[in-house]
């Protein structure tokens, strides 16, 4: 397996990550992760959309609550042809419930809490958390990898801008 020492930091301490650097123009890894009705879920289940999939390190924290409800509402103005998702390693059930307290209604979570494989197949496993890194991925409806951004400090927030653009292109 590889690790990649430093290569994100959690409020300025360097982490280390498991799992290989995703490449943009290379085919999406595919998954398995847990829906909140705890249904498996894999990347075959959107195909034919475009994908955005966004990873944080628990919906229970003020970036990841912010950055979930950004997507939410960016959503409500994107093309029926795009899915958003949010994956982090809570539970199903309190995924589930976050959604409802929030009002999130138009981004899927969904959990790697059952064996972890999402994070380190996509290489964003925080080894010394056990949570995974924070990023925005773009998948074509073909299951191309058409933007990836690892946000580099896993406290601050992604690019949303370049992220939304990049899945409107592709519609």
């Amino acid at each position: 397996m590889t690790i990649r020492q430093g290569a994100v930091t959690f409020k300025g301490s360097p982490m280390t990550l498991l799992g290989e650097e995703l490449a943009v123009g290379k085919p999406a890894p595919n998954f398995t992760l847990v829906a909140n009705d705890l249904s498996p879920k894999t990347l075959a289940d959107y195909g034919g959309k475009v994908v955005v999939l966004a990873t944080v390190p628990s919906l229970d924290t003020s970036v990841c609550d912010t950055m979930t409800r950004h997507f939410n509402e960016a959503a409500t103005k994107l093309s029926d042809n795009i899915v958003v998702l949010t994956v982090s390693v809570d539970l199903p059930f309190a995924q589930k419930r976050w959604c409802g307290a929030a009002g999130v209604e138009r981004v899927e979570t969904l959990s790697d809490y059952a064996d972890h494989s999402f994070g380190t197949t996509w290489g964003l496993r925080i080894k010394e958390l056990g949570l995974l890194a924070r990023s925005v991925s773009v998948i074509d409806a073909d299951g191309q990898l058409a933007y990836h951004e690892l946000v580099k400090e896993v406290a601050a927030e992604p690019n949303y801008d370049a992220a939304l653009a990049a899945a409107g292109a592709l519609v």
